[in-house]
């Protein structure tokens, strides 16, 4: 047994089919193929359930590939390691980030990481919430920038800031004109929602439960993009997050923001990596990078005109 021949169990589990697993593996179709059958009969087990269709893997050999997952990612943080003793700011680290808050918190946070850290190669993956989690605890991710709570005991949570949300409505709605809103206005309100699958759906659904407010029925967005097409196109009202509003986002006239009073709704954002990682001290410096946000920018007081309190037009993009 080799580590090259459990890459390529681990490809087959991943991919399922033995084509695309050698492409995966920069081998040919029939080599992967030796290789597992010599697998097997090393182990003395079968690994696989081969069908003309598709390849399934035996309760064994997904046992057995789960396994090899962690090994592998073991030696790729010894690699890590020994890297980052010859230059400790250099070396690959897979990122995971969620897609509400990926294309709006990275172009603030990317040029400051390359600055700071100039030889460090970093991967960024999007990918919903329970996507990162099992990719995190898979080790095919490093680390990853989710919402809080996540209950996972595997995980380390570094805290890097608290992002408020404000209410997006067309121009023509009652609370358009109002300074600030108070949770409970909310309340004969129902707000365009994403999709099921969303950390932000089920943040948001939280504070329609607190005040009282409901769901638009028959519709639910897959992005951010087209929640805030939805109220452009005066179809309801949402809650956005303050970094989606900010710019280098396209400002649109169709569509006002309102700010909550204090304490205002909200999101917490943290950065998780696995507690039995080698590499604790580097990504300690690297959330510590991420939570120094520019001034200002979590601010929803400066989302429109720059008028504290007001109701203003916001940055939308029109695609």
């Amino acid at each position: 047994m080799n580590l090259r021949d459990l890459s390529y169990l681990v490809a087959l589990a991943e991919y399922r089919h033995f084509g695309r697993a050698a492409e995966a593996s920069f081998v040919s179709q029939p080599t992967l193929s030796t290789q597992i059958r010599k697998l097997e009969d090393e182990l003395g087990v079968a690994l696989v359930e081969r069908t003309p269709r598709k390849v399934l893997l035996t309760e064994t050999g997904r046992e057995i590939a789960r396994r090899a997952r962690g090994v592998l990612s073991q030696i790729d943080e010894i690699k890590s390691i020994a890297q980052r003793t010859r230059d400790p700011e250099s070396g690959t680290i897979r990122l995971g980030i969620f897609p509400t808050l990926g294309p709006y918190l990275l172009p603030h946070v990317v040029p400051r990481l390359r600055q700071q850290f100039p030889r460090l190669e970093l991967l960024l993956r999007e990918e919903k919430t329970e996507q990162v989690l099992h990719m995190l605890r898979e080790g095919t991710l490093d680390a990853g920038i989710l919402a809080l709570p996540v209950h996972d005991d595997s995980l380390h949570t570094e805290f890097l800031f608290e992002e408020p949300f404000v209410l997006a409505v067309p121009g023509g709605h009652p609370l358009a004109s109002r300074d600030r809103l108070r949770m409970e206005d909310l309340s004969d309100q129902d707000l365009l929602l994403l999709e099921d699958g969303h950390c932000l759906r089920d943040q948001a659904l939280e504070v329609c439960h607190l005040a009282g407010a409901g769901e638009k029925s028959g519709f639910r967005a897959t992005s951010l993009e087209t929640l805030r097409q939805m109220v452009s196109a005066n179809v309801g009202i949402t809650l956005l997050p303050a970094l989606a509003v900010k710019p280098p986002v396209a400002q649109s006239p169709d569509v006002q923001l309102v700010e909550f009073e204090a304490p205002a709704p909200s999101r917490r954002i943290a950065m998780l990596w696995r507690k039995s990682s080698a590499m604790t001290p580097f990504f300690e410096a690297l959330a510590a990078v991420i939570r120094d946000l520019p001034a200002g920018l979590l601010d929803t007081r400066s989302c429109g005109t720059g008028q504290p309190g007001a109701g203003t037009a916001v940055a939308f993009p029109t695609s």
